[in-house]
């Protein structure tokens, strides 16, 4: 396992250097091989290792057959995980890894073979600390060696299956397992509103914000507790019998994870929604439509289309709706903040404000989708205030920045706010620099700029300080786009 492509390739070279019996030009042929993607662009030391999947499919099979004369794979990326071949009994590892990902690399070479009792990792590294810190989310038994014990990793693994499960009692998702793949993604939609449904009931008995939090977290919570002792387990025939189950789980738990995770966390969350668990390609001999899975007919998904927001109000499923237009929503939001700070603000705290009163109960399902299609209409008229207002999407974002203290507007009048904004563009756009956030010079010569430009036109003093560090936060997130103009 090597840290890039290149040191793949140049390890190969080494090892030919020194075996020249091990090469062949033919898949099906030599004990070594290396195994990475890539294209034409990639220069042409690399492209005899270069292939299509179905290369890299006849390599799978020939490490898979124990009798092969193959005997040693190069890999950066592929076969970490989703890879199961069990005669696989050494890793050389030159790569640095961590938490699930290390211990799902680990499970490659650990499964039991005819006289293979284990696997053994040679580290060329210095993995043995990432190994014990990856350890510590699982037992305490554990921290204390390095090595793990199928069987204890085994059972708790079914433990853990089994608390998801219970979670599902009187929902048949077995369409998901088996299912075509329309009705797989009709399961999934079901699944999702089955488990919003409890877990927003659940909530709602709960008498503080926090218990509130962990009711609308369980199911999250388990199906990631499931996925670590999976992880662990993956090379046992007990996990090969359920993976198809924790495969579903983890689809259920990727839509409802929430995107105000915390960074650094979501990341590595998410990975676990795209495990080894399926070590086979989904075959479809027909092209799916999601959104008519979920129920949604219009081509359109744009939450600004009255259309598509009139289809969503429909949906059958009322949770499921809801968290649909919130993510939607969050992402208009988010774009919108990036370019204009006070009215992307203004917006996400509506937002906010309407998803905690829905989840402590507050309102019902179909009041909360009422608010948030309302909310995305108002998205689409602000979208065509600036035209309206003659100003261009900088100057509209500077014009909100000076509107949004207090009075502002009443005392001065449009006309006076959208002239200071033109200014504000014309004269903070040529005074910005590429360092300029880092440079405390700099900030100090913009800000006089700015209360210059405020008192010029008679912005109300006692608002002006509060203006300008408003204006210089609106200038922040302009300043990327304004550089690379």
């Amino acid at each position: 396992v090597c840290m890039s492509r290149r040191i793949c390739v140049a390890l190969y070279d080494a090892i030919v250097a020194l075996r020249p019996e091990w090469h062949s030009d033919d898949d099906g042929a030599g004990a070594l091989k290396v195994v990475m993607t890539g294209d034409a662009a990639d220069p042409e030391a690399w492209q005899p290792h270069i292939g299509s999947r179905a290369r890299r499919d006849r390599i799978a099979k020939r490490a898979k057959d124990a009798d092969d004369p193959l005997k040693l794979v190069i890999v950066r990326d592929m076969w970490l995980t989703g890879f199961d071949a069990p005669a696989m009994h050494t890793m050389y590892v030159d790569k640095p890894m961590r938490g699930h990902g290390l211990m799902q690399a680990i499970a490659r070479v650990n499964r039991v073979f005819r006289d293979k009792p284990a696997g053994l990792v040679v580290d060329y590294i210095g993995i043995a600390h990432s190994l014990q810190n990856a350890l510590k989310d699982y037992s305490a038994a554990d921290r204390g060696q390095v090595g793990i014990d199928e069987a204890e990793a085994v059972r708790v693994m079914l433990e853990k299956h089994e608390v998801v499960r219970a979670m599902f009692h009187g929902f048949d998702y077995g369409t998901g397992l088996v299912g075509t793949p329309r009705q797989r993604l009709a399961a999934v939609a079901e699944a999702i509103e089955w488990v919003l449904a409890r877990q927003h009931a659940a909530a709602a008995k709960e008498t503080t914000d926090e218990a509130r939090k962990r009711a609308h977290r369980r199911y999250q919570d388990a199906v990631l507790a499931l996925s670590k002792a999976f992880a662990l387990a993956a090379s046992s025939d007990e996990a090969r019998d359920i993976r198809d189950e924790v495969a579903f789980f983890q689809t259920i738990r990727a839509a409802l994870v929430k995107s105000s995770a915390k960074p650094g966390k979501s990341t590595a969350e998410r990975a676990f929604a795209v495990q080894q668990i399926v070590d086979r390609a989904v075959v479809s001999t027909e092209i799916v439509d999601i959104l008519k899975a979920a129920g949604l007919k219009t081509p359109d998904v744009s939450i600004l289309s009255d259309d598509f927001l009139a289809e969503v109000k429909d949906l059958p499923h009322r949770n499921l709706a809801v968290e649909l237009l919130q993510r939607l929503l969050k992402g208009e939001i988010r774009k919108r903040r990036q370019r204009n700070v006070v009215e992307g603000r203004s917006f996400a705290e509506m937002l906010e404000e309407a998803l905690r009163r829905y989840q402590n109960r507050s309102v019902e399902a179909a009041q909360v989708i009422e608010e948030l299609i309302e909310l995305a209409k108002r998205l689409r008229e602000a979208a065509a205030r600036g035209e309206k207002l003659g100003l261009t999407d900088d100057e509209l974002a500077f014009y909100d920045a000076l509107e949004a203290n207090d009075s502002a507007v009443a005392v001065m009048g449009d006309e006076t706010l959208r002239g200071i904004a033109r200014e504000l563009v014309e004269k903070v756009r040529a005074n910005v620099t590429i360092d300029w956030t880092i440079r405390e010079n700099v900030r100090a010569k913009l800000r006089v700029l700015v209360k210059r430009i405020l008192k010029k036109y008679g912005y109300p003093p006692d608002k002006q300080e509060k203006a300008t560090a408003t204006v210089l936060e609106q200038a922040e997130v302009l300043c990327e786009g304004w550089m690379g103009a």
